[in-house]
């Protein structure tokens, strides 16, 4: 498994390599490295992600919606100090 990327894993919103809730610390790491210097274009792409996960895991689970998910997806995204 070495190598292999920490994806979602659709629709339960896991990550495919560890398991744990997707974004995971890694793929936040990596969705980091990828979007250096473009904050704004990640902060879009991980909304559109996280409207996804919401749809999907509403379907899942329709009498238990998941929630707010803005911490999951999108607090951790801050401007550099």
């Amino acid at each position: 498994m070495p190598g292999r990327p920490h994806r979602p894993m659709r629709p339960l919103w896991l990550c495919r390599r560890c398991g744990a809730p997707w974004p995971c610390g890694p793929a936040r790491l990596a969705l980091l490295v990828e979007y250096q210097g473009n904050r704004a274009a990640l902060l879009l792409h991980l909304a559109d992600l996280r409207r996804e996960a919401v749809e999907q895991l509403t379907v899942l689970n329709p009498s238990s919606p998941p929630g707010d998910l803005r911490n999951r997806f999108l607090s951790w995204v801050r401007a550099p100090r």
